[in-house]
């Protein structure tokens, strides 16, 4: 396993924790602290974890948002915690963090996922974050044409 997925899974479990106690941010620096040393001692990445953590919470109306968006048949509050929490790593790091390409973010995502979550949770994930990426590419203008002058 890569140093960044285990820093997103890191970060995953971090959220996870976070939502699933009612998001109580003011202990959240504490949980993601105990389980970058439970689950990746030595671990390179930990700015990595720390920046993912950080930039969905700072973002987190913008996210959520966009969650609601693209997956309208599901109520924020209905998406499993393990779920909902992916597709904001994997929205921060598409829309917000900038370092990291959309395309990786999806595949990332995905495998937390797979790993993660239930049996549909993978295609859920791709599905929600393949919208996103699909809105966010240039629209291509097609060329008018000019009549002949005569």
């Amino acid at each position: 396993m890569s140093s960044r997925h285990l820093a997103r899974s890191i970060a995953m479990q971090s959220l996870f924790e976070w939502d699933f106690r009612g998001q109580p941010t003011a202990i959240l620096p504490a949980m993601v602290e105990h389980n970058l040393s439970e689950f990746g001692p030595g671990l390179k990445e930990t700015e990595f974890a720390n920046d993912l953590v950080n930039g969905v919470i700072d973002n987190l109306p913008k996210i959520d948002e966009l969650i609601v968006k693209y997956a309208p048949e599901w109520p924020l509050n209905q998406i499993t915690i393990v779920d909902r929490n992916i597709l904001r790593i994997g929205i921060f790091e598409m829309k917000f963090y900038g370092e990291t390409p959309p395309k990786v973010a999806i595949n990332e995502a995905i495998e937390l996922a797979k790993s993660y979550g239930g049996p549909a949770s993978g295609k859920f994930v791709n599905g929600v974050l393949g919208s996103i990426y699909k809105d966010m590419q240039p629209v291509e203008e097609t060329p008018t044409i000019k009549p002949a002058q005569t």
